[in-house]
């Protein structure tokens, strides 16, 4: 199968360049492909943009056990429709992936449901340090610093320093301060105020786990990221660390704000908790000057009527993966930032971060993970057509300049002008390590 893809404006790291593109079979087969080329199907792009396909390293799909909010195969289909080629997933399913049988088990069921790549994390308990030693077939290993219950709930120091020192595989954390978060919880008392939920997830619980995070990573020289950072104040810590430390940011970290709570309330409830105006300026601030490395979801999909209940009875987390390229291109619009940093944070730096294989760049021989988007194509995000099980977006109502029209995941479009295919095509990716 071959596909041809004319007078495309090809967008790689270090700018923009119009090409011909030849895709044969699942790579990439010429970047500087004649217009003339043989080709079962010819997509001729003049006037749009081809970028690498997204990488996003942080969704929580919850596939096992709580498949009403979300399953493997709507979140990739949300996925797909957002250029996001793809996903890595969380262990804090029901039940947990902490076990490398556990880990297999969701390898194997992803193939038969999702329709773009996949990998998945597995989950650290302060007692499974063998698993996480046996395990390969992984992105790395999730710790919950704070923000879990049960085994996947690891704030004992003894338990994290034998995670980074007894493990060899990438570790990442949600790093919130679990003794901070308590104490503030119980000086703020009873409360159904959910604007309190930044203020007992405040910015020491963020800066306290993130500063013992590092530490550990710089103690036993073991490579670690750092999920959603959350406050401008954690840009010091980052500047800091090891250089095998490596940091993102969500978008509702850089969108939202403490004052969204009072038209929003809920839907904007997250872990960590969003912060001020000002933690928003200093988190673009510095993802633009790379103190911050990638961009990343934390798609987290709770039903609206459990979104709806009174705080603090409401789940944290909220979708976003179908609306966060969108969300990135118009700020491309506005000025904000251009089209090869956000290949740089959304498509090359998790590849880069995660060693993986073949995805990530417009290679020849890489395989052909792309999204053609139209930058001048204005839409506005609704609640009703989100492709994401739960059906409803927190950015409802807003619109946006420059959106997806077509995906493919290594050669075969799965999503074109709306449609996405039924059959699953995705795949386990791979993980290159030293």
């Amino acid at each position: 199968m071959r596909t041809l893809l004319r007078d495309v404006e090809a967008v790689f790291p270090d700018g923009v360049h119009r090409m011909n593109i030849l895709l044969e079979d699942e790579k990439i087969a010429s970047l500087d492909a004649p217009a003339s080329s043989r080709a079962d199907t010819i997509v001729n792009a003049g006037g749009l943009h081809l970028m690498p396909g997204v990488i996003d390293d942080q969704v929580h799909f919850r596939d096992p056990g709580l498949t009403h909010k979300e399953d493997l195969r709507t979140g990739s289909r949300a996925c797909a429709k957002g250029g996001i080629t793809t996903f890595l997933e969380m262990p804090n399913t029901q039940p947990t992936t902490t076990t490398v049988d556990a880990l297999h088990t969701k390898l194997a069921d992803a193939a038969t449901k999702c329709i773009v790549d996949f990998g998945f994390y597995i989950g650290a308990t302060p007692h499974n340090v063998d698993e996480l030693r046996r395990a390969e077939r992984t992105p790395g290993i999730k710790i919950f610093i704070g923000s879990s219950t049960g085994d996947l709930l690891v704030d004992e120091q003894a338990a994290l320093e034998r995670i980074f020192a007894e493990t060899h595989l990438p570790i990442t954390a949600h790093c919130e301060d679990e003794a901070t978060i308590r104490a503030n919880a119980a000086t703020i008392g009873a409360t159904s105020d959910v604007r309190d939920h930044s203020r007992i997830r405040d910015e020491a619980a963020a800066l306290r786990a993130t500063a013992r995070a590092i530490e550990l990573s710089r103690k036993y020289e073991h490579p670690f990221h750092v999920l959603h950072v959350s406050t401008a104040a954690e840009l010091e810590l980052l500047d800091a660390a090891p250089p095998w430390v490596t940091s993102e940011v969500c978008p509702h970290h850089l969108f939202f704000h403490t004052e969204d709570y009072e038209r929003l309330g809920t839907r904007v409830q997250c872990n960590p908790s969003i912060k001020s105006k000002a933690d928003n300026e200093g988190l673009w601030e510095g993802l633009l000057a790379g103190r911050i490395d990638i961009l990343a979801t934390d798609h987290a999909p709770h039903t609206l009527e459990e979104k709806a209940k009174p705080y603090p009875s409401s789940p944290s987390g909220m979708p976003s993966v179908e609306n966060f390229l969108p969300l990135l291109l118009n700020q491309v619009h506005e000025g904000k930032c251009t089209l090869p940093q956000l290949v740089q944070w959304m498509c090359a730096g998790p590849a880069r971060i995660w060693s993986i294989a073949r995805k990530g760049h417009l290679r020849e021989g890489y395989d052909a993970d792309l999204v053609l988007v139209d930058l001048n194509r204005r839409q506005t995000i609704l609640d009703e057509h989100q492709e994401s099980k739960c059906g409803w977006s927190p950015w409802h109502g807003t619109t946006l300049y420059g959106w997806p029209l077509r995906t493919w995941v290594r050669g075969r479009e799965v999503f074109s002008h709306g449609t996405l295919i039924h059959e699953p095509w995705g795949k386990e990716a791979t993980f290159e390590r030293p």
